[in-house]
């Protein structure tokens, strides 16, 4: 087929997205990944009012490494959304348009969501 001259568009395997897009795209899914989450938090929380037996089964459930590695990757959307919504506010405020800033703000806010998914599961389990 001819192109009549025009640009083909990069393959999927050869074009790379930019640090900016993927930080948009994980924002909506992870926004997505806690309305799921959500509903696991909110059914431990029922097992843990509804009481000892009740938490115990919940307890079990929550206590696989299947479960724990779901809800720390879990933990890190949460940061991930809270964080990268602070940087959404900072954009409605006028800061970090250009595009230098947007890339460090982008990779901020990948690690600032990772140290604090961290610190929250060194804390949770210091016993």
């Amino acid at each position: 087929m001819d192109n009549d001259g025009r640009p083909l568009a990069p393959h999927l395997q050869i074009y790379r997205f930019p640090i900016t897009a993927i930080s948009s795209i994980t924002h909506r899914i992870t926004g997505a990944l806690l309305a799921l989450g959500t509903l696991a938090v909110t059914y431990w929380l029922i097992m843990l009012a509804t009481g000892p037996q009740a938490y115990a089964s919940a307890r079990a459930v929550f206590g696989s490494a299947f479960v724990q590695l779901i809800m720390f990757l879990w933990t890190y959307a949460l940061f991930y959304h809270l964080c990268n919504g602070v940087r959404h506010l900072g954009w409605d405020l006028g800061y970090g348009f250009d595009l230098e800033r947007a890339r460090r703000s982008a990779v901020a806010v990948f690690v600032a969501a990772g140290i604090l998914t961290l610190i929250t599961w060194l804390l949770a389990y210091s016993h």
